[in-house]
């Protein structure tokens, strides 16, 4: 597919690039790219000392609270800034769109690159973390699941930057759909609790934020293994990014050539 042709072709622009912008994001400030891991840092932190030592939350299982928070919560915030992010792109991006000639189609991707840096040391706290307190990370479920995520938002992000370009409303509107999404995602709460409603269970279990959230919980506290992921809710998130990523690509092509006009 000319997308996958373009993105391996252009490969060392999109990580110099990534670089650059992540950089770019903290460059007025004194500490720099230190804010850029402090924030996220932070945040998770501040969770776990609200809902494990003063709200006295469990969790399900036998597994310490920050066991089956911190892994949940870093491939929740990692895919929340990715998709967030890389759908503005294109218009963070505009003069490379308006004044030269270049591969529109990596600049969401670059965003991606850039986002992925604060990513991966989320997962780091996570894998360090749970390390510490004797759980340790399934390698081989930890990769497909990251490949999982990136084919997600990738996907994702083909449609919305298109559509965030074209209209800015759109940008807003995205922001309180992902608000949404993390609590009707079981990032904060077990999916354990709709085990009674059967129907919305299985409809919650096969979402595909809900397949990656829940997945990487899983590489850590060892209750599946790399070939348990080949039942139902792995087939209906793989039906789902592919056919999300015809509809993506489709809709991102027939579009691009307006980009120029509205930046």
């Amino acid at each position: 597919m000319d997308f996958i042709k373009t993105l391996f072709k252009n490969k060392k622009i999109i990580l110099q690039l990534g670089k650059s912008d992540f950089k770019n994001r903290f460059a007025s400030t004194s500490l720099g790219l230190i804010w850029g891991f402090i924030q996220p840092f932070i945040f998770m932190m501040t969770y776990v000392i609200v809902f494990q030592y003063i709200l006295k939350t469990g969790s399900a299982g036998n597994y310490p609270y920050i066991v089956w928070f911190l892994p949940g919560m870093s491939m929740w915030m990692f895919l929340n800034d990715s998709i967030i992010n890389a759908s503005a792109s294109i218009r963070t991006y505009s003069y490379l769109v308006k004044k030269v000639v270049f591969p529109v189609d990596i600049i969401p991707v670059i965003s991606l690159t850039s986002t992925s840096i604060i990513g991966f040391f989320l997962f780091g706290i996570s894998i360090v973390v749970c390390a510490f307190v004797g759980y340790f990370v399934n390698v081989l479920e930890f990769v497909y699941l990251i490949l999982a995520a990136y084919a997600l938002v990738i996907t994702i992000t083909r449609f919305t930057s298109a559509v965030c370009t074209l209209v800015p409303d759109f940008t807003q509107l995205l922001n309180v759909l992902m608000q949404l999404m993390f609590w009707f995602t079981p990032i904060m709460w077990n999916i354990s609790m709709l085990e009674g409603h059967q129907l919305l269970y299985k409809i919650v279990n096969c979402l595909p934020f809900t397949y990656l959230v829940n997945g990487l919980r899983r590489a850590f506290t060892g209750e599946s293994h790399i070939l348990a992921m080949c039942g139902i809710p792995t087939i209906v998130f793989w039906v789902i990014v592919v056919i999300m990523f015809f509809w993506s690509n489709y809709v991102f092509r027939k579009n691009k050539k307006d980009f120029a006009d509205v930046l």
